[in-house]
């Protein structure tokens, strides 16, 4: 990969494709199995499934992204920031 200035970065525009090829393909990637599945299925009819062999080509140079950074002793952000609480409406 890059240069350690560039990962917060290369991890915003990465998240941003996963996100796109994730609603393309209906994959909620708040939800951990459907994540896991898409990395561990490789299915030959995938082939033609041109948007989910994107996500999970996507999803595998997070993966390893996330591992540069942590040898190198940078915190990678989550895939999916938790939201805002939401205010109470007392």
């Amino acid at each position: 990969m890059s240069g350690f200035e560039h990962y917060d970065r290369e991890l915003r525009e990465l998240d941003h494709e996963i996100q796109r090829y994730a609603a393309i393909c209906g994959v909620n990637l708040a939800n951990r199995h459907e994540i896991d599945a898409c990395l561990a299925d490789n299915h030959l009819s995938w082939a033609k499934d041109r948007a989910r062999e994107s996500l999970r080509g996507l999803l595998i140079l997070r993966i390893k992204l996330e591992a540069e950074m942590i040898e190198f002793g940078f915190s990678p952000v989550p895939l999916l920031r938790p939201s805002a609480a939401p205010e109470d409406d007392a």
